[in-house]
């Protein structure tokens, strides 16, 4: 039933070259917790896809937006996973829903960016300054798109913390938590994860505005932490 509510009334599902694939328990149980997200996107006719992996690769995340011929493919990697659910190891179950749903608001902040055509774009006001070194050209590029990513991991990270401010804020700080403690050690300082700049700011909910989307409330937090971050 709920496959088909969502091809129905959100996006297409294919898994691999069939549309009409059945869905698995897992992929059914992170669907239903995306449900309100997507919902909320279809209502802002984002472009979004999802895809259902026939098998994941190693290293693939359960869930991640991609792009694609101007749409975003939200895409899950569950099947032949045995990580798939390794970030939520130490969730009790009764959470896991709502923390789904915000790595889903997460996701869809990356897809609202690509939409708005300002992917890996500075807000107004903003310019890159200094004069970067390495060793390379390649060097050089890859610490600019290491830099260009972390910002737009940062946004969509208060992306879903807005969006839970916003549906349940009587569960804010749980969920901050979590994305606190899921980037408290990340790779290398400066890496593409490290979005410690931005959690930072936004342990108490007054830094978000309130506008028409939780996608523009993040505006300042996201400038702010820019700034912390050079």
């Amino acid at each position: 039933m709920l496959k088909h509510i969502l091809i129905a009334s959100l996006y297409l599902i294919s898994a691999g070259a069939s549309a009409n694939a059945t869905l698995t328990e897992l992929e059914t149980r992170w669907l239903r917790a995306a449900a309100p997200v997507l919902a909320y996107s279809q209502q802002l006719k984002l472009p979004i896809d999802i895809t259902v992996q026939p098998k994941a690769r190693p290293g693939d995340v359960p869930l991640a937006m991609g792009f694609d011929g101007g749409r975003c493919k939200l895409v899950l990697s569950m099947r032949g996973n045995p990580d798939a659910e390794t970030i939520l190891d130490k969730v009790p179950e009764q959470e896991r829903t709502l923390l789904i749903e915000a790595m889903t608001a997460h996701e869809v902040g990356h897809c609202w960016r690509y939409a708005q055509g300002v992917w890996h774009a500075l807000p107004a006001g903003f310019a890159e300054v200094g004069d970067e070194q390495a060793a390379s050209a390649d060097l050089l590029a890859d610490a600019r798109a290491m830099r260009e990513t972390r910002r737009e991991e940062g946004f969509a990270d208060l992306v879903a913390l807005a969006w839970t401010r916003r549906h349940h804020p009587e569960h804010y700080a749980r969920v901050y938590a979590w994305f606190e403690a899921v980037r408290a050690d990340p790779p290398a300082a400066r890496s593409a994860h490290d979005t410690r700049a931005w959690i930072r700011l936004a342990r108490d909910t007054s830094v978000f505005e309130s506008t028409a989307t939780p996608f523009e409330d993040v505006a300042a937090a996201w400038s702010a932490g820019l700034l912390s971050d050079e």
